[in-house]
């Protein structure tokens, strides 16, 4: 009797233990641990919601009961797999895909007026605000709509170790890159935003690996097309997942879940202000790594409670407490809901907040170009006595890499340009232009 590695893997990357994926499918705790050891086998009525709940397809799932029995399939001879998982795997590594380079050329796709400033970013009619509005003055709405149509994606995918193709790109990352930091845990999804009174942003509920799917699949596509015409820029007949969505800034055609990327400044008193890089790992990180980025930042999505943490600032305060103090990540599954208004750092930092040492602005939308992934950009203006009180000082190494402060100056956001991501260079540009309303 041999154990089902492979589905205790999938269990563990989506999120669950043994008895919340047996709670999670109505059946007795122990079930799922005598089908990871290999004594039974799902029965098959069961076998669509546990697909559905470790994100598998219904060929792969098929074959998660072989595995404690040695069946292996194939369609094909190991070379042709192994070829088309290291092609994939080039394409994906494609030179200049760690960089803006991709990215830039990627927003040449589009009109001038859907390009954001310097053209490092795409924005969408009204997305990026003229001006920064307080943090108070967004308000967010709760609208579940149909979900976007899915692409066909099958042309982006490798081939599995059976010889089938894979059923989604995470899937594959999981399998071939296997970072060390993925999980799939629910979303906000982007359904809906007005700016004509300031800024409304509605909001539904997707999945992380269902929004990671789609950026992947059209960045791919768009990378093994440039690959294929010696880094020219593709024609929109060699890329159908890009062309078949249409306009990427319609909620009903293109699914968003936009993440909050936060600026953080420290606010001197004689006037030496200095902001936080992160320079991601990719090696340990699912999306992201390669490129500095402005800290904290990250996917905007629930933790225990979706009414409970639908809020901008709680999302903040969450990466704040994750990314500044190294603090396990908040997912509910330790200790229940988050408790906001007790729990420390969230408490001293609604006091900071409250007593005006902490502002927070928000500047609206933008798209990245090469993933057509949404984000939202802000900026956390802290005093530094505060600031050093809360965060300490010097470098911050965590799980996902290395943080540290920089000057607060134009010249010091130029040298550092090369080594930005497209929406970190736009916000840092951003608020240097309005660091007079911001400090």
């Amino acid at each position: 009797m041999a154990k089902r590695i492979r589905l205790a893997r999938l269990r563990k990357a989506s999120g669950y233990t043994q008895e919340s994926l047996a709670e999670a499918l109505g059946v007795d705790r122990t079930t799922v641990s005598t089908w990871e050891a290999g004594s039974h086998e799902p029965s098959p009525h069961l076998r669509p919601g546990l697909g559905s709940l470790l994100a598998v397809s219904r060929r792969e799932l098929t074959d998660i009961p072989d595995e404690a029995n040695g069946v292996v399939r194939s369609s094909g001879g190991s070379a042709e797999i192994r070829r088309s998982q290291q092609e994939w795997l080039r394409t994906r590594r494609a030179e200049g895909a760690r960089g803006r380079e991709l990215s830039e050329l990627a927003a040449w796709l589009y009109p001038e007026s859907a390009r954001g400033p310097g053209g490092h970013v795409l924005r969408g009619p009204g997305w990026l605000l003229d001006e920064p509005v307080e943090l108070d003055g967004v308000r967010l709405g709760w609208a579940e709509t149909p979900p976007p149509p899915g692409p066909v994606v099958e042309h982006v995918l490798p081939l599995t170790d059976r010889g089938t193709p894979y059923g989604d790109y995470s899937r594959a990352v999981r399998d071939l890159v296997r970072p060390r930091l993925m999980e799939n845990r629910p979303s906000y999804r982007l359904t809906g935003i007005d700016t004509s009174a300031g800024l409304a942003l509605d909001f539904g509920l997707t999945t992380f690996f269902a929004a990671f799917d789609a950026k992947q699949a059209v960045a791919h596509e768009f990378k093994a097309a440039w690959t294929r015409g010696g880094r020219a820029l593709p024609s929109w007949g060699e890329l159908p997942i890009r062309s078949g969505i249409g306009d990427p800034f319609d909620p009903a055609r293109w699914l968003m879940s936009p993440g909050i990327s936060t600026l953080t400044v420290r606010r001197d008193s004689r006037g030496a202000h200095q902001f936080v890089l992160h320079e991601r790992d990719g090696a340990k990180v699912a999306d992201g790594g390669g490129l500095a980025h402005v800290m904290p930042a990250g996917e905007f999505q629930p933790v225990s409670d979706p009414e409970v943490d639908f809020s901008l600032w709680r999302n903040i305060m969450r990466e704040f407490s994750e990314e500044f103090l190294g603090n396990p990540e908040h997912d509910g599954s330790a200790s229940g809901p988050v408790d906001y208004a007790a729990a420390s750092p969230f408490r001293e930092l609604t006091e900071l907040r409250d007593r005006g040492d902490l502002t927070v602005w928000h500047y609206g939308l933008i798209m990245e170009p090469l993933e057509l992934g949404a984000s939202q950009l802000t900026v956390a203006v802290v005093d530094g006595d505060e600031f050093d009180s809360v965060f300490g000082h010097g470098e911050i190494v965590n799980d996902e890499g290395t943080a540290v402060r920089h000057a607060f100056t134009g010249d010091t956001i130029s040298r550092l340009e090369p080594r930005l991501s497209g929406s970190a260079l736009t916000l840092l540009r951003l608020a240097w232009r309005d660091r007079k309303t911001l400090l």
